[in-house]
């Protein structure tokens, strides 16, 4: 007996993508709460965005 998924109508497997909503990483409401508990110090490890490049791109021109 074959089981039937559950797919959209542009044929994405509904069961598919929720394991991997599961497994994305922390929620936009998870990562407010952690800034709000933390006031965002130690919040680096959730990033990969390199401070040196942000910094560079924010000096005056000469």
């Amino acid at each position: 007996m074959k089981i039937s998924k559950k797919v959209t109508e542009a044929g994405t497997d509904i069961e598919e993508v929720k394991r991997q909503n599961a497994n994305s990483g922390l929620t936009y409401n998870q990562v407010k709460e952690v800034l709000a508990r933390t006031g965002g110090i130690g919040t680096a490890q959730y990033s990969d965005t390199d401070p040196a490049q942000v910094r560079k791109g924010n000096e005056p021109a000469e």
